[in-house]
């Protein structure tokens, strides 16, 4: 457990808490934690699912600028692998990701939010990717992950003008999945990821894997990969028992084991 950073295990649902106040500012600390984090519920048989969360106020309002305004280029060439992979790290986890979204998701913290699979957010949230208004650009993935989410025409307006999206266009866009109330988003976060709980988790991972896969490389290279894993499912149990109950007991019925 880090001291900003922690994974916490409830009902086969892993939470990754950020507590680092008042805005969960990323350091260098924060980013180090947050990949032993993502890496302990990657391995955990116990996490099904996994939320990322800020808590009530807010999510990350974006990496620790005090820590990087005297840094040179030198500097900043032997850190920014480390600091991108470090959110990669969320984005490796093999099960599905959601991340909650409350007050402000800007930066590298919404670049941290990107590497979810889904983001549920609170009618008041305010996401973006201000860097440019810092003479930068994004380095956490936020060039790649936001073009790939909602095109390069509207990347691109929202990472050249720095903006703040609120929450009913980033809902309109594409760069949130639901909106609920700010009390609510770690309820419904959750009520998602605990759908997958008791799923067929060799199965749900294969699935990441074709799509996020699929999306680095052209249409035939994506079809031989989901092609690989498609099959490989055939020597997993959850096959066997899925197939077995489909015939037996009609769709949507089969307990599964998770190998």
């Amino acid at each position: 457990m880090g001291e900003f950073v922690r994974l916490e295990v409830d009902g086969g649902v892993g939470t990754i808490r950020l507590e680092r106040p008042p805005m969960n500012a990323l350091n260098k600390q924060v980013q180090e934690e947050i990949r032993e984090a993502a890496r302990e519920a990657a391995r955990r048989d116990d996490v099904h699912s996994v939320v990322v969360y800020g808590g009530e106020k807010v999510f990350a309002a974006g990496a620790d600028i005090k820590e990087m305004v005297d840094m040179s280029y030198v500097d900043m060439a032997a850190r920014a692998v480390a600091l991108s992979s470090s959110l990669t790290a969320v984005a490796e986890i093999p099960k599905p990701t959601v991340a909650a979204l409350t007050g402000y998701a800007l930066g590298g913290g919404f670049e941290l939010a990107l590497c979810c699979d889904r983001r549920v957010a609170g009618d008041n949230v305010k996401v973006g990717q201000p860097e440019i208004l810092l003479g930068i650009i994004p380095g956490a993935g936020g060039t790649q992950r936001l073009a790939r989410l909602v095109g390069p025409s509207k990347a691109k307006d929202i990472v050249y003008t720095g903006r703040f999206v609120d929450a009913t266009e980033a809902l309109a866009i594409g760069l949130v999945d639901e909106v609920v109330a700010p009390d609510d988003v770690y309820a419904a976060a959750r009520t998602w990821a605990e759908k997958f709980v008791n799923g067929p988790a060799r199965a749900l991972a294969a699935a990441k894997a074709a799509i996020d896969g699929g999306l680095d490389g052209d249409l035939a290279s994506g079809l031989k990969l989901e092609s690989h894993l498609f099959a490989a499912l055939f020597a997993t149990e959850d096959q066997t028992t899925g197939m077995r109950s489909f015939i037996e007991n009609g769709p949507g019925k089969a307990t599964f084991s998770g190998k």
